[in-house]
This record gives structure tokens, sequence and C-alpha cells, in this order.
């Protein structure tokens, strides 16, 4: 019986040792498999290289070629929202989210005698210098515009901080040169202002890492002020970062959790909160067809909770959330979920209708610095509504 006992518990362990076999071997087996996909990949990737080398007319830079690889491959997601940054498109980035920028201070657009200057901001370089809302700006350091291109004066300009440009721009027909000191430039994306009747309005660009702290300082002006209603504008906002959008919504909202994000492998996470704080004032928030991404979050969150109505015309429709992490050298910007307010439905493609469709005036420009409420059709129709509710 013993010898019984010994050889059946001799079988159980060879058993044993066959399943955990099995399984090694299997695990072996998915990881080679996955290795020699690797290094087919690699082997496809290192002919192309060996082909270009033998074939190409002349010399290729080898890191300007992996980076078009490495676009390329992110690009074939087919996702127009993710894709590869260079490590300098990946500083850009990180500066632009910031909030701050190096550059002279002005705001431009192409022009086809070079950058048209739309906007100077008060009390920075341009403004000291003495340039003008309306030059044309023909020349930076000497090389003109045209000639080097939209992107590289762009760049030229901004330079680094503590260094001077020349710029020669064209004013009515006559060119005048000068000096720039650069410098750190703040951001306003978010401004406002009192309008007629104690109704606050309040001009959100963009979800900046400083925006919720420019929301703050004209919000709390604007209560304290007297406001009895506010009007958000968020036309032509893009989006931005959560963590802003989260700290502007948080004294606008009860407590609870406002949004929540539904990644690839089904988890689900809250991704905005709010605390017990809430403002109890009557609101309304602007938007249009470029209001995208968090701003309609924005819009969406104050909506569903009956804080706010809606004016102006349906929304973009982005519904979907990117996250940017440094990777290859550079950066990848990825898709990674889908998000929504916990008491609505995804907005991603399809936008939001606001309570009152109002569509622009074609030939109005806007001027978020100083709205005209009789010549802005959808600010009018907030106000007009706003007022029955104070």
């Amino acid at each position: 019986m013993e010898n019984e006992h010994k050889v059946k518990a001799l079988t159980c362990i060879l058993a044993a040792v066959i399943v955990l076999s099995g399984t090694f071997g299997f695990l072996m087996y998915r990881e080679n498999q996955r290795l020699e996909n690797e290094l087919s990949n690699n082997a496809d990737l290192m002919e192309l290289e060996r082909y270009v080398d033998e074939n190409f007319y002349k010399s290729p830079d080898r890191e300007v070629a992996m980076d078009g690889a490495l676009k390329g491959y992110v690009a074939g997601l087919g996702d127009p929202y993710s894709s590869y940054l260079t490590e300098e498109e990946y500083e850009s980035w990180q500066t632009m989210e910031s909030g701050t920028m190096v550059g002279i201070g002005v705001t431009v657009q192409q022009h086809e005698e070079g950058l048209y200057v739309v906007e100077v901001a008060e009390g920075h370089p341009a403004y000291i210098s003495g340039i003008h809302k309306g030059d044309i700006i023909t020349q930076v350091d000497g090389e003109n515009v045209i000639d080097i291109g939209y992107d590289e004066t762009i760049e030229r300009i901004k330079g680094e901080e503590g260094t001077e440009v020349a710029i020669a721009v064209d004013r009515n027909g006559e060119t005048q040169e000068f000096t720039v000191m650069r410098s750190e430039i703040e951001t306003i994306t978010a401004s406002g202002k009192m309008l007629d009747e104690n109704i606050g309005y309040i001009r959100i660009s963009a979800f900046r890492e400083n925006t919720d702290e420019q929301f703050a300082e004209i919000f709390d002006s604007l209560i304290n002020a007297g406001a009895k209603g506010i009007i958000f504008d968020v036309r032509n906002n893009g989006g931005g970062l959560l963590t802003s959008l989260q700290a502007i919504l948080d004294p606008l909202l009860p407590e609870g959790n406002i949004a929540i994000a539904t990644y690839g492998n089904g988890d689900v996470r809250t991704i905005v909160q709010s605390d017990a704080e809430e403002t109890e004032i009557p609101m309304a928030v602007l938007v249009n067809g470029s209001t995208a991404s968090a701003a309609e979050l924005f819009a969406a969150s104050l909506s569903d909770w009956d804080k706010a109505f809606l004016v102006g015309e349906t929304t973009f429709g982005k519904g979907i959330m990117q996250n940017t992490e440094s990777a290859a050298g550079g950066a990848i910007t990825l898709t990674v979920a889908t998000y929504q307010t916990v008491r609505g439905e995804c907005y991603h493609g399809v936008g939001i209708t606001p309570d009152y469709e109002v569509t622009q005036v074609e030939d109005y420009e806007l001027d978020f610095q100083n709205p005209d409420v009789l010549k802005d059709a959808q600010l009018r129709i907030a106000l007009k509504n706003l007022l029955k509710v104070v």
C-alpha cells in the first residue's frame, strides 16, 4: 500500500509538472511570437533604411526620417486627435498648456504681404516698442516674411527670453522698423466685464494651467461688484486641460461627481468632481460650432445641472479625451477614452444643441475684449433671457 501511495504521489507530481511545463511552454510560445513580430517589423524598417541608404540621391537625415516614421505610425491609427510629437513640438505643446510663452505680445494672421497684426497686448514688448494693430510685419531680423514662411517667422519672433528681435512693418504704405526685447508673456484665456443691468460677462478662450486663476479673479470681482447673473462665453474655445475645467466648475456646481470617462478596457473613472461650495446665481453659456472638447463639457455640466441655459449654435461634438506623455524621443498624444457628464450622454460626433438656437450675423466680427450687445445676436438673446430670471 505504501508503494502504491508513492506511485500515485509521483504520478500527481509528474502530472503537475507536465501541466506547469505545458503552461510555461504556452507562455514562451506567446512571447516568442511577440518577439518574432517585433523582429519582423524591425527587419522591415531596417530593410527600408538599407534600401534608402543605397539608392537615395543624397545622404538622408536619419533623425528627421525616424520622426516621420513615428508620425506615420500614429497617423496610421486613423484618429485625427492622436499624433506623435517631436521633442521640439512637445516643448511647444508644454509651453502652450502652461499658459505662458516667450514672445513680443502680438496676435497675427497670415497676409499676402506678411503677417497682419490682429492685436497688440497692452504693456508687453511690442506695445512698448510702438507696434500697432493693423501693422503688417514684413521682415524679421532682416529676412523677408514671405520668403521664410509663416511658421518659421512665428518661431523666429518667439526666440529666447531676454533677447532682441528686429521687426520691420508696413504701416499705411510706409516701412517702420523696431527692435523688440522678447519676454515671458502670460496668455490671457479668461477675461470679463460688467454689462448693463449688472450682468457679468466672462470670456474663456481655452482651458490652460493658469486659466482657473484668471477665471477666479474676474468671477470674484464681478460677484463682489453685485452681478445678478453671469454669461459665460466659450465660443471658439477648442478645449484644454481637465484640471483647469474642474477648478472652474467647482464653485459653480453642487457637491458630487460631475463627469466620467470610459476607457478602452471598459474602466469608468470620475474625471470632474465638485465640492459642497455652490454659486446660486442665474447663468447662461454662449456656444457655437467651434466650441469643442472641454469647452463642451463645461457647457454640458452647467446645463445638465440646470445651472445655465445655452445660447448659440450646435457645438463641435468632441467627446473623447487624449493623454500626452513623453515617449520615443518625443511625446505621443493618444485618444484614450470617451467622456460625458454623469447626467448626460456622450456628445462625440453629435454636439450639444443649445436651448436658444441663434445664428450669428456673418459680417459681424466678434470682439471678445469689448463685446457689443447690440451687434452680437447671441449675446443679446442670452442677456434678454437672463434678465427674465434675475
